[in-house]
């Protein structure tokens, strides 16, 4: 095209393609804006309500809550322990080795979060959905997240704990962050700090630390409930050699330091493993809060326990667990209260460091001939008479056929021998006449909570209770016939002494349901089952006892209930998956329990003769009674309708009350 004025067009130069290197820049420059434009975007969503980092050095202590037995002594201490922070260079080299090995080996290398740790972790989550998560988080991300955070597993904690990760690496030294961690960081057991958990755990200073007990302490990191060194010091131990492991692999310590190591034994401090009551405090623990609301300052608790009768207790429980272990008995419960309802002793298990769950609150077992004494009552309230003469022969009711222990059957005899043997067709036929409705009713007017099913197999006991139901039960026998409701706090006051509660005896909780005759003849025919029946291994000189003994037919279940003046303690053993055990009956490892703890007990309490009456005479006419007396009869219950095997033995001959099963 021609030019306006005359001249040739002439075309515009052509653009030079960029070079790669200047294309390169160009683009980095880019995206770099861009970058940083989704920095502060995404700074601005994520760190606008980030906690306040000015309070780093600020601990929020919980308050701690003291609990005395009934005489002041000291059962235990709950609540958050802290301890004036470790100085990191006083400590030996390998504790503070031993967190690094096994949890940030890369703790000196990374700028606060490890990204190829995190990228691992999220593969591993992935591919293993089932599995346990792994965090992928470095010290600096738990501190960080100790310090400011809160443990909820959100993309958003996540983000702000990197955030702040970043942040502390970049105002602290590699040696500042690892102290904050190590003074800070969670131990289980209410222990913060590695000063705080080597006292409770060792009872010595931090810096006194074997390297076992550095590596063990390290291995808590991994779950401090689940690695706890006194509850779970097995798991903890195995996960305390990976420790020693990592640290021989990082250079920490030489492969003969760990050998070493691994010889050398770590005892967790005596002072917590053998603290008493803890079955009885954890069962408070509640309670307290119920009772009080959340405090800010430290409180005292008062209880009933006796710590005296609570070593008996526990000590007796522990050995006839042991003692019987080769039978399949693997779990024992006792509880003791007094006829006001105090409880003085508690144990829910044979060992509290290997397992915290509480058998005598928590679990419900079926009752088996412990329930017996309901259908009794009930019928002597209804007219009948220890004395009455039954007749112990094959019965069906419905379509329900019952069967004696033994497989034989007795004959005429009195239904005081009856009970002191555990004749299961009296029993049956007892309640069948009386009705299983009214023996329901009997026994919740005793103290039994839990619900009663109402087939006739519930005269034998197919009833699942617990232990505190049935010593609440029993001890009306011992009280002169009052219901009274169990407890365990008499005072809660403030360590200066401000009194927040005070147990006031409530006369809802303190009536009276049962009386003589019917009283006075229970009494003396549970006598019978300590002195010739079925808990013959009970029975101690010179003191005024009762009781009666409970067997399930597949023998999962074995009790003994027993009491004297004012006094009543209920005894369990069997197996926590409910697993049969080989021919325990409440006559044997129970009854035998509770003979121990009662001969520390008895002098202790002072025990007085059981109220309600003295002690009736004999049916000198009963001559299958006087040929029983002294026997040690065995006991169970076939609810079912099946009768267990017969036993290996002929029947026993009379035997001292030492004898074994």
């Amino acid at each position: 095209m021609a030019d306006p004025s005359g001249g040739s067009a002439t075309p515009p130069p052509a653009r030079r393609p960029r070079g790669l290197l200047a294309g390169t820049i160009y683009w980095g420059v880019v995206l770099s804006v861009w970058a940083l434009i989704f920095l502060a975007g995404f700074l601005v969503v994520f760190a606008r309500d980030l906690p306040d980092t000015s309070k780093l050095y600020a601990v929020h202590r919980q308050p701690s809550i003291t609990y005395l037995d009934r005489s002041g002594a000291v059962v235990a201490v709950r609540g958050s322990q802290y301890s004036p922070p470790a100085d990191i260079d006083a400590l030996p080299a390998y504790v503070p080795a031993a967190f690094v090995a096994i949890e940030d080996r890369q703790f000196y290398h990374h700028l606060g979060f490890n990204p190829w740790g995190m990228f691992r972790s999220e593969v591993y989550n992935l591919t293993h959905p089932h599995g346990v998560l792994r965090g992928g988080s470095t010290i600096t991300q738990q501190l960080a997240r100790n310090l400011f955070l809160t443990p909820a597993q959100t993309y958003r904690r996540k983000v702000q704990e990197l955030i702040l990760a970043v942040w502390l690496e970049m105002h602290f030294s590699k040696k500042q962050i690892l102290a904050l961690y190590l003074n800070r960081v969670n131990f289980g057991g209410g222990a913060y700090g590695i000063e705080a958990a080597a006292q409770r755990y060792f009872n010595k200073p931090a810096s006194g630390l074997t390297m076992g007990e550095a590596a063990l302490l390290a291995a808590t990191m991994k779950g401090p409930t689940r690695y706890n060194p006194a509850a779970n010091s097995d798991r903890a131990a195995k996960r305390a050699t990976v420790v020693l492991d990592e640290m021989a692999k990082t250079g920490a310590i030489t492969p003969e330091e760990r050998d070493e190591a691994f010889r050398q034994p770590i005892r967790v401090s005596t002072t917590l493993a053998d603290q008493r009551g803890q079955y009885f405090v954890d069962m408070l623990d509640t309670e307290v809060r119920s009772l009080v609301g959340e405090q800010t300052d430290d409180l005292v608790v008062e209880t009933t326990l006796d710590l005296p009768i609570q070593s008996a207790a526990e000590e007796s429980v522990r050995s006839g667990v042991a003692a019987h272990a080769a039978q399949g008995v693997a779990q024992g419960a006792l509880i003791a209260i007094d006829g006001q309802g105090r409880i003085r002793a508690y144990v829910g298990g044979a060992d509290y460091l290997q397992s915290q769950f509480d058998r005598v609150t928590q679990a419900r077992r079926q009752a088996g001939s412990a329930f017996k004494p309901f259908v009794y009552l009930t019928a002597m309230e209804a007219g009948h008479t220890p004395a009455e003469q039954v007749v112990d022969e094959p019965i069906t009711i419905g379509n329900w056929t019952p069967r004696n222990y033994t497989g034989r059957y007795l004959g005429r005899i009195t239904l005081e021998t009856a009970l002191a043997q555990s004749i299961n067709t009296v029993a049956a036929r007892l309640g069948n006449e009386v009705g299983t409705q009214r023996v329901a009713e009997t026994a919740r007017r005793l103290g039994i909570t839990s619900k009663i099913q109402t087939q006739p197999s519930m005269t034998l006991g197919a009833v699942d209770v617990s232990p505190l139901e049935m010593a609440e039960a029993y001890n009306v026998f011992s009280n002169g016939g009052f219901r009274v409701q169990p407890y365990g706090i008499e005072r809660i006051r403030t360590a200066s002494g401000q009194v927040l509660y005070q147990h006031a005896p409530d006369s809802s909780q303190h009536v009276a349901v049962t009386g003589p005759p019917a009283l006075t003849e229970m009494d003396q025919m549970l006598r019978q089952v300590v002195v010739s029946g079925t808990g013959v291994r009970a029975r101690i000189g010179g003191y005024d006892l009762a009781g009666k003994t409970g067997t399930t037919s597949d023998y999962k279940d074995a009790w003994f209930i027993g009491f004297t003046g004012g006094f009543t303690a209920a005894v369990w053993v069997g197996r926590d998956d409910s697993s049969a055990m080989r021919k325990v009956t409440g006559g044997g490892a129970p009854a035998e329990i509770w003979r121990n703890f009662m001969v520390a007990a008895l002098p202790r309490l002072q025990a007085q003769p059981i109220p309600g009456g003295v002690p009736l005479p004999g049916s000198p006419n009963d001559a299958i009674d006087q040929a029983l007396a002294g026997l040690e009869t065995p006991d169970a219950e076939a609810p079912n309708g099946m009768e267990p095997a017969e036993p290996e033995a002929p029947p026993p001959s009379p035997q001292p009350e030492t004898q074994p099963d």
